[in-house]
């Protein structure tokens, strides 16, 4: 028993995957005695993972514009490749959703535990989608959980705190600290996540037996086809064209650090791993270190793209075809959320809540995946770091032409 508390979140969330399709395909004949005893323990923690989103998405996004502080110092080193991570971060999450939506076929329709409601997200023109992303209220967007409009409200007042600068010294020291509470009733709620998961899949298997081990299958194979896709077609002409760099060189050097990120799961750990490989290609330590160290707090690609992978999965098992509205939803929402995905296990998780929440899709749908985290994270990982060295590689040719 004590061995089993002293495995990460992630293994034992792995575990509780495995338990619920034991248990589920032994209930596939008494599936309303899931639903009506396990299912509630579950959804207790699918309201936790609900309650803490927004206070969640707004304070990390807070604190990554408010490290970005010294991008000004910079110069136009820092706006590059800030322009070059958020359109890197936007090609990988329609890559994710365009591949998984011409793959979307081989998605199974199943019955998710829950109620499986759905938010009514009505036919807008483009402008009214636009108009739509900036509140009239500041609270409204809050309750009702617009996410949205919360990261419009949240952008505005990070830079406002970053612009007024002394002045604005007592509310950033506030929100810092109010970011680290949230991140810690967090790491609370992940400590039951493996409990949540359980009894949250429980009831899936149960009613819709063991087709959803081939939906799993489908859903890795998808996500490692579109790492796999944004590498060589986002990454490697960039370093090629933008970085004039062989591509061959570039991923020959960059090996020993995207080995140590797929098996540490870590993108600060490999930080070093990363700029030794950024070294040995030609870029300067300054550079290196500045647009290495910036990458690891807002480039999150891998993240954006599974988040674009799993929105279309999530959708498609639950009979939902998404419109084009829905679609530009997730892709927004996913890039800018991605910038503020929490650096502990299982932080992806309630970001995930809120792409889908903001898409009108099922939240019950992040229970079905989290099983599964750990096997795409480690790829995620290894992604977002790449992309990171390719930015430093690009960078380093600016700097020597500036």
């Amino acid at each position: 028993m004590k061995r089993l508390l002293h495995l990460s979140v992630t293994t034992q969330i792995f575990l509780a995957l495995v338990l619920a399709i034991v248990a589920g395909y032994a209930m596939q004949g008494c599936p309303d005695v899931a639903e009506a005893y396990i299912k509630p323990l579950g959804t207790i923690f699918l309201n936790l993972l609900k309650f803490i989103v927004v206070p969640l998405v707004m304070l990390s996004i807070i604190a990554g514009i408010l490290s970005m502080e010294d991008v000004s110092k910079v110069g136009r080193l820092g706006i590059r490749a800030l322009l070059y991570f958020s359109l890197t971060t936007l090609a990988a999450v329609t890559l994710g959703l365009g591949v998984s939506t011409l793959l979307r076929g081989f998605f199974p329709v199943i019955t998710l535990s829950g109620d499986g409601e759905v938010a009514d997200v009505p036919e807008l023109s483009f402008m009214d989608q636009i108009v739509g992303f900036f509140p009239s209220n500041i609270l409204e967007p809050i309750t009702t959980t617009s996410m949205m409009q919360v990261i419009v409200i949240t952008v505005f007042f990070g830079f406002a705190i970053v612009h007024v600068g002394e002045r604005g010294r007592a509310a950033r020291e506030l929100l810092l600290s109010f970011n680290e509470v949230v991140q810690q009733i967090l790491a609370y709620i992940m400590a039951i996540a493996p409990f949540g998961v359980f009894c949250m899949l429980t009831p899936v298997v149960a009613v819709n037996g063991p087709q959803v081990l081939g939906s799993y299958a489908m859903l890795i194979a998808v996500a490692y086809l579109c790492f796999a896709l944004h590498a060589l077609v986002v990454y490697a002409p960039c370093v090629k064209v933008l970085g004039k760099t062989g591509v061959v060189r570039f991923f020959r050097e960059m090996l020993p650090a995207m080995l140590f990120a797929y098996s540490s799961d870590s993108s600060v750990a490999t930080l070093p791993y990363t700029m030794g490989s950024t070294r040995r290609l030609g870029v300067r330590e300054d550079v290196g270190n500045f647009v290495l160290s910036l990458g690891a707090t807002v480039n999150m690609d891998g993240v954006a793209i599974y988040l674009g992978v799993t929105s279309v999965f999530i959708a498609t098992c639950c009979g939902i075809d998404l419109t084009m509205q829905q679609y530009m939803a997730v892709a927004l929402s996913a890039t800018i959320a991605s910038i503020g995905t929490p650096g502990i296990p299982g932080g992806s998780l309630a970001l995930m809540a809120m792409v889908f929440g903001s898409a009108g899709i099922p939240i019950e749908g992040v229970a079905l995946v989290a099983g599964i985290d750990r096997i795409v994270d480690m790829a995620r990982t290894t992604m977002s770091i790449t992309g990171d060295a390719s930015c430093a590689v690009v960078m380093q040719r600016f700097y020597d032409n500036k």
